[in-house]
């Protein structure tokens, strides 16, 4: 690996679903002569996308998970990492942009700015990751970059400046006219891979020079000497690649390529704005938190010869072991080296260092600072910093949004038991945004994650890389049971079968407490019931808060007072008090009309406001009680109350109903009373699963 850093990019590619990234990464593998065959994504041709390595993602035609390559053109070499664009996949977007350099924004011809292209966006200005646009699909019938362009500028606040004008669009489309070289350029051979520079039809000659005053004004606000050098009417091509370098550097330009990289157009010029004009590891500050000194921020220096410092940003299993992806920030690692993980504080020893090219490997000695690489039999989390022990510093973590649905899978036989608990091992660690957990009320085994897309793609991976098969349903509702008003009991507990019996009298009422859960009051004067069974009676009646006789969920919001009652001096004992307190509480509990409650859920969706009628008309029908809207330019914020049996599904009906635009986070609020008419079908259903799990 090369050692001079001003020649490396790390680059990711990001945009909506079905823009062509898979597609670009293909061509631009291809022209940098790292693939000699170009293959489709779909994987028609029985090869697939070379970056698309999963059987999953060539049956589907996307991009699953994020995937790492290299390359070099024209002296430079670039690490490429093709990111996913559903948005159930956001964390290999960003666990890829947390320790890229550069990116390039991948915009449909005719979809122009999609809903994942502004998280995406959202994404790369967290990690103030400056970005190049380009416009792919220009052959497509309605595609039209000109409008691509606006929107860039209005709906994600760009200052988008035009590097090309299309030399034909749709069928039409031939390539480009640069607006630097003032050129019009051609691809010409199978793969398009001959670029053919010739003078500007006469037609476009006029846009061309329009176009260019326009981006000539708009980069001159970077350079003096490119404000001075239009006075003089000396502008050199030089004074305007410096200038919309520094522009896109301090993330206040976005420099708009186009073509279309299926019909093999655009991507040479692509490569050489990349090159010129995305950040080499040099021109990025970047930064770690000193243990030693209270975690105060530092910045780690792109050194080959300080100490080390990687963050181990991806994790994936594969056939030989867990491969950890890591980006070296500071310093050199070398095949044999012992690195520490400073959040275990644990020593390994490096026995394999390798580069990737998709889901090949190549051994390599070493790597320097500022390098993405590969390592082999490494125990660590995602977002662990590793150093050589020299230094105790930790790299800011990667953002991991919260989860939106879950559920509930259930193992068909005892093999695949077995086998799901080593997947959900695996992939729990792989993937931050997938979680696991037992119910400890209904002992399920609840899946979450970011989409219903998401889930599915684990399932059916639990299904084919360890043959687990399972069946896959809703997770069932923590309701819970409550009593509306006060009920008295006077029970007695009798038994005898022969020498000491049991003998317990309770008397005393029960009543709701919505402010606890659980309230018990002695009440007893005159020690009608002897003091060392009161605790027996207490017993007795938690036992019977963990399943209502109602619907079978557990009882909460119930105050318990016993004022009476009478003890045996032989046959009282602490067993008898509690079956007393037992059957005191059910006699009561029937008279005291008792309901079901269902949790609630406090929903916030943001979407933009011209959704919000949608938006709202979507937690209506699913019993939400909206609690305040507010606006904020083109975006709404939406706050409501909906019972958590009703959110099942709700991502995808959200995505839909605003283009994929909305998003929401979701928390508990609070128990909230059942309609009736609802709350019998609850319990009736309830009382078919015990019968069915008896006769079982």
């Amino acid at each position: 690996m090369s050692a001079d850093l001003t020649t490396l990019r790390n680059i990711g590619i990001s945009a909506h679903i079905d823009s062509g990234k898979t597609t670009l990464t293909e061509r631009i593998l291809y022209y940098t002569q790292r693939i000699h065959a170009i293959h489709d994504v779909k994987g028609k041709d029985g090869v697939g996308a070379k970056m698309d390595f999963m059987e999953l993602e060539k049956e589907r035609g996307i991009t699953i998970q994020s995937a790492a390559t290299h390359c070099s053109w024209k002296g430079h070499s670039i690490n490429i990492i093709d990111t996913p664009g559903h948005v159930d996949f956001t964390i290999e977007v960003e666990r890829a942009l947390r320790v890229l350099d550069g990116a390039i924004l991948v915009l449909c011809g005719v979809g122009g700015v999609q809903s994942q292209s502004v998280t995406v966006d959202r994404q790369m200005l967290r990690y103030k990751v400056p970005r190049l646009a380009f416009i792919n699909k220009c052959d497509r019938t309605g595609a039209d970059p000109y409008r691509v362009a606006r929107q860039l500028k209005e709906r994600l606040n760009h200052n988008a400046v035009l590097l090309h004008i299309p030399l034909g669009l749709e069928s039409d489309h031939q390539g480009v006219v640069d607006l630097i070289t003032m050129k019009a350029i051609r691809f010409e051979g199978d793969h398009g891979e001959n670029v053919v520079e010739e003078e500007i039809p006469a037609e476009l000659l006029e846009t061309a020079k329009a176009k260019r005053e326009e981006m000539l004004d708009a980069i001159s606000l970077f350079s003096d000497e490119l404000t001075e050098a239009i006075l003089d009417d000396q502008v050199t091509e030089e004074l305007i690649h410096d200038a919309i370098r520094r522009g896109t550097l301090a993330l206040e330009l976005t420099p708009v390529l186009m073509g279309s990289a299926y019909k093999n157009k655009g991507v040479q010029l692509l490569l050489d704005a990349v090159c010129r004009y995305l950040p080499s590891p040099l021109d990025v500050t970047n930064e770690a938190l000193d243990l030693d000194c209270g975690e105060a921020l530092v910045k780690v220096q792109n050194a080959h010869d300080l100490p080390l410092v990687m963050l181990a940003f991806k994790l994936e299993v594969s056939r030989y072991g867990q491969l950890t992806y890591v980006r070296l920030y500071q310093g050199t690692l070398r095949k044999g080296d012992t690195i520490v993980n400073i959040r275990t504080e644990k020593h390994t020893k490096v026995g394999r260092l390798i580069r990737m090219h998709a889901d090949e490997m190549e051994d390599i000695e070493r790597a320097v600072a500022g390098n993405i690489v590969a390592l082999f039999g490494i125990d660590c989390a995602s977002g662990d910093t590793f150093t050589d022990g020299r230094l105790r510093y930790a790299m800011t973590s990667i953002h991991v949004p919260n989860t939106v649905i879950s559920l509930a899978i259930k193992p068909r036989d005892k093999k695949a038991e077995s086998n799901v608990s080593k997947a959900l091992a695996r992939f729990t660690k792989e993937d931050p945004t997938f979680k696991t957990h037992l119910d400890e009320e209904t002992g399920e085994t609840i899946i979450s994650g970011m989409g219903e897309l998401h889930l599915d793609v684990y399932v059916e991976r639990m299904r084919r890389e360890y043959q687990a098969d399972v069946e896959t349903g809703m997770p069932k509702v923590a309701y819970r049971e409550t009593i509306t008003r006060r009920a008295d009991f006077n029970y007695t507990h009798k038994k005898q079968t022969g020498g000491a019996g049991q003998f317990g009298r309770v008397a005393g009422y029960i009543e709701p407490a919505a402010d606890s859960e659980f309230e018990f009051i002695n009440e007893i004067t005159g020690g009608t019931i002897p003091t060392e069974f009161i605790p027996s009676c207490e017993k007795g009646f938690r036992a019977c808060l963990n399943k209502g006789s109602m619907a079978g969920f557990p009882i909460v919001g119930v105050r318990v007072a016993i004022n009476d009652g009478a003890a045996h001096s032989v046959d009282s004992s602490d067993m008898a008090f509690q079956q007393a307190a037992i059957g005191a509480f059910r006699e009561a509990y029937a008279k005291a009309a008792p309901i079901l409650l269902e949790p609630l859920m406090r929903v916030v969706v943001e979407t933009p406001t011209d959704f919000q009628g949608a938006v709202l008309g979507t937690l209506n029908q699913r019993r939400g009680m909206i609690v305040s809207t507010s606006e904020d330019g083109a975006f709404s914020t939406i706050e409501a109350e909906v019972p958590l049996g009703e959110m099942f599904g709700y991502s995808t009906v959200l995505r839909s109903s605003t283009q994929g635009k909305a998003e929401f986070t979701m928390e508990f609020s609070r128990y909230n009373t059942i309609p009736k008419s609802i709350a019998e079908g609850i319990a009736e259903k309830q009382k078919e699963e015990s019968q069915k799990t008896r006769k079982k």
